[in-house]
């Protein structure tokens, strides 16, 4: 699996190339091939987890990622209230902003 970084992670990845090795051999090599969840269940998973954690810049990337891979708008406004609830109002409110991109377009 090869998985398009951002033009700035992209640029980490080239300079510092021990990560990408890790990256390319152990996460997308591995990890994410694991067989007990699909790719768009590990998208949710991922999507969680950067929500609860702040992460709202890697966390667009992957709702955007999530979409194009069959995850649904109203999925992401579920995982938002999961998160609200379990994480804290902020990480919700964090998440909601990360997917308002993939919302106006909805609108369009």
């Amino acid at each position: 699996m090869t998985l398009k970084a951002s033009s700035l992670s992209a640029r980490v990845y080239e300079a510092v190339p021990q990560l990408s090795r890790i990256r390319e051999q152990v996460l997308l090599g591995d990890v994410w091939k694991q067989p007990e969840l699909s790719y768009r269940d590990r998208i949710l998973v991922t999507c969680s987890i950067l929500a609860a954690t702040g992460k709202t810049d890697e966390l667009k990337v992957w709702m955007t990622r999530g979409v194009e891979n069959g995850i649904t708008l109203d999925e992401l406004r579920g995982l938002i209230m999961q998160v609200t609830f379990y994480a804290g109002w902020p990480s919700g409110l964090g998440a909601g902003r990360a997917a308002l991109d993939l919302f106006d377009a909805e609108k369009k």
